[in-house]
């Protein structure tokens, strides 16, 4: 009997972990044919609010907004607006001499969706055409809005920017940055040439200002807001295209325990909508055949990308030890599809050096992801905030 509930358990944990794999595996091989598209001849330059919250990011908000009014773009068609959160009084001096506009917030519990309504409610009677979201830490290309702007011109009303990383100071930076890397290839790109929606990626991202206004005020997610965006705009019918050459650099964690801590987020916000969302997907596609908001829905529901090699690993030794060995190499057998999947994806830079020595560092990673678990419980009930900034190298 009890061999019977063993068996049961790994063949449940196989056939679980084995879809996620094949539905990444997938994903990764259509990434190989993407091709952006070139912009059209622009006709019209749209105004563009570029929105910044900032919780508690005095060591880095002075640079980002002098950075982003810097943009290759007219520069009566675009204000940079940094929501001040927990700032300190001589942050916000400064950042009143560099020339972009601050709107000062205050909650009892700070979220990135609570600081862009208050934003978008100060802003009412501004006529923007295009709002602009971007983190704390991020550096926009300088063509970053000319080619937001360009992507408009074809009709789009919601873009994803590339997310790069602009920091490879410790090996856990450049291994966040492979990590966003294979995401831009398997959720961006692999969806596009399949004719779904890419995903958004919290920052980097570009809406028609009329359409954010509509569907902002419906999130109030303490983490993963932008999970909550796309399942609300793909529910609608909103398709979220990628721009590719339309970059955006993004701070990668340094230290372990902001790993753990960002991983802690992103994983409980992904069940957390997985239970509010697939179920309304399922009777949705079944009425309206809307493929791509079910498919995000069902992202919900994949196993944690960092976590699944080790456990397929585990699991195939303990299958071998228990006897157990056509489970044993079907582990195995999803372990090596896995490990493609992430081949496929990896971008070419990433077999030179620093970046082989840092993929020695994988099984700590996996350490550390698994430890992230442990923060699911309280990551939806307070926001966690990553800190940046912190003896940072960048670069560009």
């Amino acid at each position: 009997m009890i061999m019977w509930i063993v068996i049961s358990f790994f063949a449940l944990l196989l056939g679980y972990l084995g879809w996620g794999v094949i539905y990444q595996l997938i994903f990764s091989i259509a990434g190989l044919f993407w091709k952006e598209k070139e912009l059209p001849a622009v006709n019209k330059i749209r105004r563009i609010a570029v929105l910044i919250p900032a919780y508690k990011e005095d060591n880095v908000i002075i640079s980002v907004a002098e950075e982003a009014l810097e943009q290759d773009y007219p520069k009566d068609q675009f204000e940079v607006y940094i929501i001040a959160d927990s700032l300190q009084e001589q942050t916000l001096t400064r950042l009143a001499e560099t020339g972009a506009q601050t709107i000062p917030v205050s909650f009892e519990k700070s979220t990135k969706s609570k600081a862009l309504n208050v934003a978008l409610d100060k802003l009412a009677n501004e006529s923007f055409e295009v709002m602009v979201i971007l983190d704390a830490d991020n550096i926009m290309s300088p063509d970053f809005l000319k080619r937001i702007n360009g992507e408009f011109e074809l009709g789009r009303r919601v873009v994803q920017g590339c997310r790069a990383a602009k920091n490879f100071n410790t090996p856990m930076a450049i291994l966040d940055g492979v990590s966003e890397s294979i995401n831009n290839h398997i959720l961006c790109k692999g969806h596009m040439i399949c004719g779904l929606s890419a995903r958004l990626a919290g920052s980097g991202m570009a809406f028609d200002a009329k359409l954010f206004r509509r569907v902002m005020p419906e999130i109030d997610a303490i983490g993963g807001f932008d999970k909550a965006l796309e399942l609300s705009l793909t529910s609608e019918g909103e398709r979220i295209y990628y721009a590719e050459h339309a970059t955006v650099y993004d701070e990668k964690v340094s230290k372990a325990a902001h790993f753990s801590q960002q991983r802690s987020r992103w994983i409980a916000a992904q069940f957390h909508y997985a239970r509010r969302y697939f179920p309304h997907a399922i009777a949705t596609f079944f009425k309206t055949e809307n493929i791509d908001y079910l498919n995000k829905a069902m992202q919900m529901l994949l196993p944690p990308r960092l976590i699944t090699p080790g456990v397929l690993a585990f699991a195939a030794m303990v299958c071998w030890f228990l006897g157990l060995t056509v489970l044993s190499i079907g582990f195995a057998l999803v372990l090596a599809l896995n490990i493609s999947s992430f081949l496929i994806a990896m971008p070419a830079y990433t077999w030179q050096r620093p970046y082989i020595d840092a993929l020695f560092r994988l099984p700590l990673v996996f350490l550390y992801a698994l430890r992230s678990l442990v923060g699911i419980g309280k990551a939806n009930k307070k926001f966690i905030h990553t800190p940046h900034g912190e003896s940072m190298e960048t670069t560009k």
